[in-house]
């Protein structure tokens, strides 16, 4: 199967890894093209020259405003040639965005299903990403048996921008708990208590967690090579804070782990995994 794929940063590698050892042909465009021009895959020039060939097209973008720009910026993919195709989003969009985007390929009449993924690099190698998906029941159906290459979990809420606000509602964990278990790791050390052992004892106690499962060795060797980077964490924190806004609930616990990977980012860290944050706390 020819599956086009938009968006080649850390994790949009590695599911385009995952895809191809699994035998589907992948049709690739990068934004940055010498990135990716090493890698066994046909590149095109535009985003729109995938089109010839797939009838499923992958995006993982950062942001809205990137998605916004490969569907309907200088050679997007919102034309007639998308009529009857398949877009799989797994950006984390901006909630309302998302909203904008179904209407924006509906309309033309292409399928577009927001499908935010749980997981970076390493689960997505071997499959065990989790999905969550929202569009129309049909469509989900339809490409489930492409998702299930890449995910071990998956979620279906039928009405559009659900999967983005879960996600967005899933990261208040992960930023939480990854600034918890930076400092707890720092917090052991100051006690002169060997970091590794420490992250043991944590990894059987109050800290057990996927988090720390993924993390653990990262702690150790300081290899913070991204992952999952602070760019993307504190991004994602800030839109929840948007959703919070919007409903007009407070946001209690969201509030530090937010500012500190802003202030990640404010001292060039930004592009370093989320793991990092261990950085501001140690001695």
């Amino acid at each position: 199967m020819k599956i086009g794929f938009i968006g080649l940063g850390n994790l949009g590698t590695a599911i385009c890894s995952r895809l191809s050892s699994l035998g589907d042909e992948l049709i690739v465009y990068n934004r940055n093209k010498d990135k990716i021009k090493d890698l066994p895959y046909k590149i095109v020039n535009t985003p729109k020259d995938i089109l010839k060939e797939c009838d499923v097209i992958f995006l993982c973008l950062f942001d809205s405003p990137a998605v916004e720009n490969i569907l309907s910026g200088e050679n997007g993919i919102l034309c007639d040639e998308l009529k009857g195709k398949t877009i799989i989003d797994l950006t984390t969009n901006h909630y309302e965005d998302v909203l904008k985007f179904h209407k924006m390929v509906n309309d033309i009449g292409a399928n577009y299903l927001e499908n935010p993924v749980f997981g970076s690099v390493a689960p997505a190698l071997s499959g065990a990403l989790t999905v969550v998906s929202s569009g129309k029941t049909e469509v989900f159906e339809n490409v489930k048996p492409i998702l299930e290459k890449i995910a071990v979990e998956i979620f279906h809420l039928e009405a559009p921008s659900s999967a983005t606000k879960m996600k967005l509602i899933n990261n208040l964990c992960l930023g939480s708990f990854m600034a918890t278990l930076a400092e707890c790791t720092a917090l052991a050390e100051n006690c002169e208590i060997p970091k590794a052992k420490a992250l043991q004892i944590l990894g059987v106690g109050g800290g057990q967690s996927l988090v720390l499962k993924a993390k653990t060795q990262k702690l150790i060797d300081e290899d913070f090579s991204a992952h999952f980077s602070n760019n993307a964490i504190n991004k994602d924190l800030h839109l929840l804070q948007d959703l919070a806004y919007n409903l007009k609930l407070p946001l209690y616990s969201a509030a530090i782990p937010k500012e500190l990977f802003s202030k990640m980012k404010m001292m060039g860290k930004g592009e370093e995994d989320f793991s990092s944050i261990y950085q501001l706390f140690k001695k």
